[in-house]
């Protein structure tokens, strides 16, 4: 017995228009897609059916950048919370940072995440290795182990690696296994003490702040590293003018250099932000509205390839904290689309085929996944999205551990409504 989803409505490519799609999922693929208007109703009988009438009907989202803080950081989130929230906003494939206790920078550790993942986990988790050991930019991993391991990549998120001697023999390595480098470009001694960006609120504020040349000059210096090396050489959560010109030169050479953006950076500035609040508080920082309107045409024009959240859960307590001393970082999974759905489509600006492109088929093209296409003989990855009942963000009602987000009270559209991976069920409204 396979299950049918009927009714659903799928964007029609390059029309701007949806329409009335059913699905038949069986052995955890898509084994059928009708047309309705061409094929009519499928005849049901023997099969679990679930009604899709007036819900979006997408291949599952990909998140290519999250944070599931385990192991050694389980009171801010779990492989368990973390797949859960991520289940809720509608992604069924997400890749996590090694940035937690003890890092992932072996195999043990590698093998750690996986297997918490199979047993308590409820989406597919791609773990990430890091560039160095111990992410302390001093010596290299075992790159060969870890990608026997399972791993997708190699990247020391959360500080970047400081010495390009150290970068361009992490992505000669890299190369030489078909592996990305995935970078937090982040110059250390331009960013110590600072908290929001170098703009109208830290001055009005009397903080110091973190200039777009902390990221800028990494990447920079990367896109030049991964000429030489040949690297497909990955940007972490752009924010900066001065860092999408420098992409937008890379790709136009030829270089294999690819990035990403968070809703956070399209949608905030720094001139939004409304007193001294810990929850505005995320690295990079959110920049000046010439930067937001920078990213967003990167986005739209190709150079930034894919959205992903950098989810980044902390707990109540680490966020109520001194503002110097409160952690970088917001959630995202469960804000991610409804935001920029009604941010972006809804306002006319982007189709929704635009959108769910980069939320879906894009970022699986750009890492070699086989995931995030609605056709038939894939896995049945899917989510339903009610594209039509207003809901504001009630951070209590999360089911990430973290409540550390800026959009609360926001009323928004898009709301996912279900999630199956693999054929399987995970979240439901």
């Amino acid at each position: 017995m396979g299950t049918w989803i009927i009714n659903g409505s799928v964007p029609v490519r390059g029309q701007n228009r949806l329409e009335k799609k059913h699905v038949l999922v069986e052995n955890g693929k898509i084994a059928a897609i009708l047309d309705d208007a061409a094929e009519g109703a499928p005849d049901t009988v023997g099969h679990e059916i679930i009604d899709a009438a007036g819900k979006l009907l997408s291949a599952g989202f990909i998140d290519m950048h999250v944070h599931l803080r385990e192991p050694g950081f389980e009171y801010k989130e779990t492989i368990a919370t973390g797949t859960r929230s991520a289940a809720r906003g509608g992604y069924t494939t997400i890749a996590c940072m090694p940035n937690t206790r003890p890092v992932i920078d072996k195999v043990e550790t590698v093998n750690y995440v996986l297997d918490k993942a199979e047993t308590e986990g409820i989406v597919r988790v791609l773990p990430y290795g890091c560039i160095t050991k111990n992410q302390l930019g001093r010596e290299l991993t075992d790159f060969a182990a870890m990608k026997e391991a399972g791993v997708v990549g190699f990247t020391d998120d959360g500080v970047g690696v400081q010495s390009a001697q150290m970068m361009k023999d992490a992505m000669a390595l890299a190369a030489s296994m078909n592996m990305p480098v995935i970078a937090h470009c982040e110059d250390n001694t331009l960013v110590e003490g600072g908290s929001f960006t170098e703009g109208e609120f830290a001055r009005k504020n009397g903080l110091k702040g973190i200039p777009n040349e902390s990221e800028a000059i990494h990447v920079g210096r990367d896109i030049l590293l991964a000429e030489a090396t040949g690297v497909h050489y990955h940007v972490c959560h752009v924010s900066a003018e001065q860092s999408v010109r420098l992409i937008r030169h890379g790709k136009q050479f030829g270089i294999k250099v690819t990035s990403e953006v968070c809703p956070h950076h399209l949608l905030l500035s720094d001139e939004d932000i409304p007193g001294m609040d810990p929850n505005w508080k995320m690295n990079p920082p959110l920049r000046t509205p010439k930067d937001v309107e920078a990213v967003i045409a990167g986005l739209e024009d190709g150079t930034i390839d894919i959205i992903v959240t950098d989810h980044a859960p902390h707990s109540e307590e680490e966020k109520a904290r001194d503002l110097q001393m409160a952690p970088f970082g917001i959630v995202g999974f469960e804000t991610a689309f409804p935001l920029l759905y009604t941010k972006f489509v809804r306002t006319g600006r982007w189709t929704l085929e635009f959108l769910l492109d980069r939320m879906t088929s894009k970022p699986a093209e750009l890492f070699g996944l086989p995931w995030g296409i609605l056709e038939v003989g894939r896995a049945a990855d899917l989510t339903l999205v009610d594209l039509e009942t207003e809901k504001a963000v009630d951070p209590a009602q999360f089911l990430s551990k973290g409540r550390n987000t800026p959009f609360a009270g926001w009323k928004l559209y898009g709301w996912p409504s279900l999630t199956m991976v693999a054929g399987k069920t995970v979240w439901s409204e």
